[in-house]
């Protein structure tokens, strides 16, 4: 490795990492929400706060990225040696809404240590992405081994819808051999993940309609069909009786190879004691290589504020989760047509996409990715474990677009425990600091050779 041994790199975050963990926490503390409803001007407070943070790190020609009606993103670059390979750095300083106050144990907005894990909305999801980034220059004492692009993205959260723009915009700065995106889970503390396939997601809206305006619930009530019993008898149709996927046209991918705990499963997730998983086949399988369908939320009448009539309209958002090898404007109109076909006793309806993202699979195979694998095995003694992610990364199928020769290296920060997208988000800071030391570890490693795809 480039002129920086294991102990070097952990004794070099180590020292590092009390400034480091309060960067973070000043970061958090800014309530960047890029929701639509949410004030957009902290969004960009956060960018300036982390372009601030990667100047005094060390990183140069920092700057906002911007495209119309966007969320501004951030870069900055650290030149290594001359003809040296180039990796791009990607975290997001967006965050989720916070959900419900009252169900933080702290404010999600004042990170608090609790029990070694830093709690706040961000701290894992994916501020965290940041520190680790910054902590590998700082190992290097700003002096990386190969050649450093960072892209720090505002709009992560909302599928960053302008992604494409920002690459066709900004081709030539973010252009990599590799790039290295610490945005999903570890399989737990300790144990370090490569990401072998990610699902793609379609969000939807359905309206439906069965009156032009409200009327009396016992005058009308019987023959008279109100849109709220329309919508849930059309919600119902969306899984058969098991919990697969009803939806007609949507792929299923093969099975992974990597075995979930059921156990385990229950418990990270808070599953009620006599509450059945739903569906068929494996864990692995289900979690990451088949469809998986959400009611997100439903507009309607408030059950504090319901009154004795008929609702005429209501609507649904709806998510779907695709299988990798599926397409996401396929798989919609699969959706758009079931939605259709079963709405109950004639009902009007509309359904109005909100956003989707490409599934993609990775090929782990190359320089990049067995420098990884020696990377965890020099920081946690194990070599990574090779998973699947349910979750959606726009970015990564955009990214293979823009540059097919891209190495696409996806790892995490967070953990089962995390939380993260639910109240109570937080990160294991021991692992936190593991995951800086791998990183500084990594470019040593990549420089030999393993960004040169």
């Amino acid at each position: 490795m480039a002129d920086l041994s294991r102990e070097a790199a952990r004794a070099r975050v180590e020292a590092a990492f009390g400034e480091i963990r309060g960067e973070l926490e000043a970061l958090v503390r800014i309530p960047s929400v890029s929701t639509v409803g949410f004030d957009p001007a902290q969004v960009r407070r956060s960018a300036e706060a982390t372009a601030s943070w990667l100047t005094r790190s060390g990183f140069h020609d920092v700057r906002l990225l911007e495209v119309d009606g966007a969320h501004p993103a951030v870069y900055g670059a650290a030149a290594g040696p001359e003809r040296s390979p180039t990796v791009l750095l990607y975290a997001h300083h967006d965050v989720q809404p916070p959900g419900h106050d009252d169900l933080w144990k702290s404010h999600p907005f004042t990170p608090t240590e609790r029990d070694g894990r830093l709690f706040g909305r961000g701290t894992a999801d994916d501020k965290a992405g940041i520190a680790v980034h910054v902590a590998a220059l700082r190992a290097w004492e700003g002096k990386p081994p190969l050649n450093l692009a960072v892209f720090i993205d505002g709009e992560e959260e909302v599928g960053s819808a302008h992604l494409p723009e920002f690459l066709r915009r900004y081709r030539e700065l973010l252009s990599a051999d590799t790039v290295v995106i610490p945005d999903c889970s570890n399989w737990a503390i300790g144990e370090p993940t490569l990401i072998t396939s990610l699902r793609g997601l379609v969000d939807c809206v359905v309206e439906l309609r069965t009156l032009d305006h409200a009327v009396h619930s016992g005058k009308y009530g019987g023959p008279v069909p109100d849109a709220l019993t329309a919508l849930c008898r059309l919600i119902a149709t969306l899984h058969d009786s098991s919990g697969n996927s009803a939806v007609a046209g949507l792929h299923t991918d093969l099975p992974h190879a990597v075995a979930v705990d059921v156990l385990s499963l229950r418990e990270t997730v808070g599953l009620r004691p006599k509450v059945e998983l739903i569906g068929e086949g494996s864990l692995s399988h289900r979690l990451w290589a088949r469809p998986a369908i959400t009611v997100l939320g439903i507009d309607a009448p408030p059950v504090a504020n319901a009154a004795h009539k008929l609702t005429p309209v209501a609507r649904a958002s709806i998510s779907v989760r695709l299988a990798p090898g599926d397409d996401a404007h396929r798989a919609f109109e699969a959706l758009k047509r079931h939605l259709h076909h079963y709405a109950p006793w004639g009902a009007d309806v509309r359904v109005r996409r909100v956003r989707q993202g490409e599934p993609y699979r990775i090929k782990t195979d190359g320089q990049a990715f067995d420098a990884f694998r020696r990377a965890c095995a020099d920081t946690w003694n194990r070599a990574p474990v090779e998973a699947g992610s349910g979750g959606s990364l726009p970015l990564v199928a955009a990214l293979a677009e823009a540059y097919p020769e891209m190495a696409l290296l996806l790892t995490g920060v967070d953990d089962p425990d995390s939380k993260a997208h639910s109240e109570n988000e937080s990160v294991h800071l021991g692992e936190l600091l593991n995951c800086c030391v791998n990183e500084a570890i990594l470019l040593g490693y990549l420089a030999e050779g393993g960004g040169d795809e």
